[in-house]
C-alpha cells in the first residue's frame, strides 16, 4: 500500500508538469540496488536489455529499491509477451519498453501489461500480488497503477511520433540518446545541429499531446542535469551504477 501511494504521487507529479529523477542498474545485485535506493531517486530502472540480468535477480532487486521508496521500474528486453509479464509478476511498477517505432506496438505491449478487460496479460498468483495474499486488490487497481514510458530510440519512432503519443496508458516517453544519434548516423554527437534538432521536434510534440518526455543523461554531469530539467524534461534518468561506480574508483594518478 505504502509502494502504491508513492507510484501514484509520481504519477501526479508527471501529470502536473514536474520533473521525476530516477536511475538505471545494470549490475545483477540487490546490495547495489539497496544503495541505490536510498540514494534518493524517484525511480530507477533494472535493464534487462542490456544489463548482465536475468528474471531470477528481480525480485531481490525490486524489494531492495523498496526498502528506499523508490519506485522499481524494469527496461524489458524488447516488447515480448514473456518479458514483460515476468518483470510485471516480479513486482515492477514501471515498465520502460525500448525501440518503440510504431503506435501498434505501444498498443500491444500495453495490452500484454494490463489484465482482461482491458488488455491481455495473464492472470496468475506473484509476487506482484504476494502470491494471491493481495490478488483482488492487484487486479483490480493496484496494475493499472503501472506506469508506462516508452523508449524513441529510432529516427523511424520520430516519424511516427504524433501517433506514438496518442497511445492510450502512455504515461511518459523516454529518449535512447546514443540509438537515436546512432540512428541518423551521428553516434553520441549529441551536440551536432541535427541531432539537437531532433530532440526538438520530440519535444514539440510531446507537449503538444501533454505526455511528458524524459532522457537519460548516461554521464552523470549536474549541470547538464539542471539544465535539462529547466528545458522541460520530466522523466529524467541520470547516470547508471556501473558509470556511477568506474567514475569513482578510477586509479587516480599518483
Amino acid at each position: 500500500a505504502e509502494m502504491m501511494t508513492t507510484v501514484s504521487e509520481m504519477r501526479a507529479r508527471l501529470a502536473e508538469g514536474e520533473p521525476t529523477l530516477g536511475s538505471w542498474l545494470q549490475v545483477p545485485s540487490a546490495t547495489v540496488a539497496e544503495i541505490m535506493g536510498r540514494a534518493e531517486y524517484d525511480w530507477v530502472a533494472v535493464d534487462l536489455e542490456h544489463g548482465s540480468l536475468t528474471v531470477r535477480d528481480l525480485p531481490n532487486m525490486f524489494r531492495a529499491l523498496e526498502a528506499g521508496s523508490t519506485v522499481p521500474f524494469a527496461r524489458v528486453a524488447r516488447i515480448d509477451k514473456k518479458d514483460i509479464k515476468q518483470a510485471l509478476d516480479a513486482g515492477a511498477k514501471g515498465i520502460i519498453f525500448p525501440m518503440v517505432e510504431s503506435a501498434e506496438e505501444l498498443e500491444l505491449a500495453i495490452s500484454w501489461s494490463l489484465y482482461p478487460p482491458k488488455g491481455r496479460r495473464g492472470v496468475g498468483y506473484s509476487r506482484a500480488n504476494l502470491y494471491g495474499k493481495n490478488f483482488d486488490a492487484y487486479v483490480q487497481e493496484d496494475a493499472e497503477a503501472t506506469i508506462f514510458v516508452a523508449q524513441i530510440e529510432d529516427i523511424a519512432a520520430v516519424r511516427v511520433l504524433e501517433d506514438i503519443l496518442q497511445v492510450q496508458g502512455l504515461a511518459a516517453i523516454i529518449v535512447g540518446p546514443y540509438d537515436l544519434s546512432g540512428s541518423i548516423g551521428l553516434t553520441a554527437q549529441f551536440d551536432h545541429p541535427e541531432f539537437v534538432k531532433m530532440l526538438d521536434t520530440i519535444q514539440q510534440a510531446a507537449r503538444r499531446h501533454q505526455i511528458p518526455m524524459g532522457l537519460h543523461i548516461v554521464q552523470p554531469d549536474k549541470e547538464l542535469l539542471r539544465s535539462k530539467i529547466a528545458e522541460g524534461y520530466q522523466f529524467v534518468a541520470y547516470g547508471t551504477d556501473a558509470v556511477f561506480l568506474y567514475n569513482a574508483c578510477e586509479c587516480p594518478v599518483i
